[in-house]
């Protein structure tokens, strides 16, 4: 099965090159092609709950002190704000330096998609995001496709079920085979992965063209060097720092979903695969369950860099640059108010012009020079954080002292293979009760 998912994701590269000749060659008919990708899409979200909640509740209804579930949040929430934070700063220092939006102009149509962008970005704030985490019911949290319903609701079935105690044990076996045929259900929906891809990308080079990234090919080279930088330098000096971990092993090692997601623009597609290969390297079932969601919707590098650089850039290229108390205090309202927007495409330009509408509404218009090239950009600001995410896990696993680092040696070196047919390291007859309990001692 090994040898035939490699084919599998030989098939996603050749996809990717067809869609963007598809799109530069016929544009019509690879704007027609978008549903394909759309489709892939949500295919794979329609899984995202169930994975989260299956693998949330065997993760604490295995931890028999509750505290130590506590702990794992805590110094997870604490990285992501200080990582965000390091993200928002670079961000800063890049965009005022290399300032790439002079000389530009904005045009009417420019204009008119600001406004449609800013009235997406307007219409949430945050009580709304508080109050949109709590699910109509505890199962419309598996169904509504959102990573925070899913992540409270297994949050509350992990502790119920463990302060049952060993009532609760049959209840763990069910949730545990659940997983199983979840995981196996998304391993067949990854062989539409090369059509999806094909689709998606035909749809954006279709859409975009080649004459929108000239005259912003500035941004867009600067936004992906700054993500790379970031990755390269302050995240892997981070994570071999703490873990003892080389972060180009890492990134290797998750090759297959940078490449899902750079063909379909959006890292929540990655999110179930991620769970499973964390708790294939070596890292807890319980702090891989608890730090890969709510990673998703609260340690988002890649969207603070590019907040701050776009924000700069729409400042410079229509002639109203902002002071630096301006800059801080706009980016940080930004920051806040791009927490659950991971991993939705456009989210992040939703979350600028509805950032710029509340703080310097004479810059929304500005927002509609990179309507053309944001599609381009959110591959930059999925990867990112997918990575970000990634070695989160690995640095709140370390500090827990639930991270196995000799597991992790031979899982990077190649010798411990990832099981792409399954998702999971169990055989059938053994079940996934032992690596359960394992975790009982913490």
């Amino acid at each position: 099965m090994r040898d035939r998912t490699r084919y599998l994701y030989l098939a996603v590269i050749v996809a990717v090159l067809l869609g963007i000749l598809v799109g530069f060659i016929w544009p019509d008919a690879g704007q027609a092609l978008k549903p394909l990708g759309t489709g892939f899409v949500a295919l794979i979200k329609m899984v995202i709950g169930p994975i989260i909640f299956c693998t949330i509740v065997l993760g604490i209804g295995s931890v028999r002190q509750a505290a130590q579930v506590g702990k794992v949040g805590g110094l997870a929430l604490g990285y992501f704000i200080v990582m965000s934070t390091v993200a928002l700063v670079i961000g800063l220092v890049v965009g005022n330096v290399i300032d790439p939006g002079s000389g530009l102009h904005l045009t009417d149509t420019a204009r008119q998609a600001a406004e449609a962008e800013a009235a997406k970005g307007a219409d949430a704030s945050t009580v709304d995001f508080l109050l949109g985490i709590i699910p109509e019911t505890v199962v419309s949290a598996l169904t509504d496709g959102s990573v925070l319903q899913a992540l409270l609701v297994a949050l509350l079935a992990g502790f119920a079920l463990q302060a049952m105690g060993p009532k609760g044990a049959p209840i763990l076996r069910g949730v545990e085979h659940f997983q199983r045929l979840v995981f196996r259900i998304l391993a067949m929906i990854m062989w539409a992965a090369p059509v999806g891809a094909f689709g998606a990308i035909a749809a954006v080079v279709g859409a975009t063209g080649i004459e929108a990234l000239k005259s912003l090919a500035i941004i867009m080279v600067a936004f992906y060097v700054t993500c790379v930088l970031f990755v390269g330098v302050v995240l892997g000096t981070v994570l071999w720092l703490v873990a003892r971990i080389n972060l180009w092993s890492l990134l290797k090692y998750l090759g297959r979903e940078f490449l899902l997601i750079l063909s379909t623009s959006s890292s929540e597609t990655a999110l179930p695969r991620l769970i499973a290969k964390m708790e294939h390297l070596g890292v807890s079932k319980t702090v891989a369950g608890i730090t890969v969601p709510t990673g998703y919707s609260f340690n988002l590098d890649g969207t603070a860099i590019y907040l701050t650089m776009a924000t700069l850039f729409i400042a410079s290229a229509t002639g109203a640059p902002l002071e630096f108390g301006e800059q801080v205090a706009l980016l940080l309202f930004m920051m806040v108010a791009s927490k659950g927007a991971a991993g939705v495409t456009g989210a992040g330009l939703a979350t600028l012009a509805g950032g710029l509408q509340a703080h310097r509404p004479e810059l929304v218009d500005g927002v509609g020079l990179i309507v053309g090239i944001d599609r381009f950009m959110s591959e930059a600001r999925a990867l990112t954080n997918f990575a970000g995410n990634a070695v989160a896990t690995v640095l709140v696993g370390t500090w827990t002292g639930e991270f196995d680092r000799e597991r992790a040696e031979l899982v990077l070196a190649g010798q411990a293979p990832f099981d792409e047919a399954t998702l999971l390291d169990d055989d059938d007859d053994t079940g996934q009760g032992e690596p359960a309990k394992e975790l009982s001692p913490a």
